[in-house]
């Protein structure tokens, strides 16, 4: 029994370590996507001269924060099951 409690938290600091580095990649699309506005001169995505890189990372950026959330959903459904 103590191999499980040692692999479960060990699975569970992974989870948590990729949580936090997929955290870390958001900041930096943001960084990112504030740049290519700042180049472009346009900040609103509604304007058609809205830059398309800036368009593309907001849309990786979202689907990264999505995914996120399922991790996070799935750490806490494991530490209450615990």
């Amino acid at each position: 029994m103590q191999d499980m409690s040692r692999s479960g938290a060990a699975g569970e600091l992974r989870l948590d370590a990729l949580v936090a580095d997929l955290w870390w990649r958001v900041r930096l699309m943001n960084t990112d996507i504030l740049e290519e506005e700042a180049r472009a001169g346009v900040f609103d995505v509604l304007q058609p001269a809205y830059p398309l890189l800036a368009l593309n990372l907001r849309a990786r950026r979202d689907n990264l924060v999505s995914t996120i959330g399922v991790l996070e959903q799935r750490a806490r459904s494991r530490s209450e099951a615990a």
